[in-house]
């Protein structure tokens, strides 16, 4: 399994919109191929922060998911409601 965690600052005139977007984006992305998990979550002393937690089944469908049209949508139409560019950490699961 591989995850990304995203930290995503957004500016407080976009919150909504962000959401929004970023839900309409996680409906489509639990149904592809190697989806296991897709969590949007808002920071609750700070509403303005936000993180993402991808899980896949491995690197090709993580990366696969960078390829769709709702991803790519979502990207452009989040990018400039964020206080700071979105930084993406990538984790693999530790197995025995």
């Amino acid at each position: 399994m591989t995850v990304t965690i995203v930290y995503v600052s957004v500016l407080p005139e976009f919150i909504e919109d962000f959401k929004s977007a970023t839900l309409k984006n996680k409906l489509q992305s639990v149904n592809e191929a190697g989806n296991l998990r897709f969590d949007v979550l808002q920071k609750e002393e700070d509403p303005l922060t936000f993180v993402l937690y991808e899980a896949y089944e491995n690197k090709k469908f993580a990366a696969a998911h960078k390829e769709t049209a709702h991803y790519l949508s979502w990207r452009e139409t989040v990018a400039p409601m964020m206080a700071n560019p979105r930084e993406g950490v990538h984790y693999l699961e530790v197995e025995n």
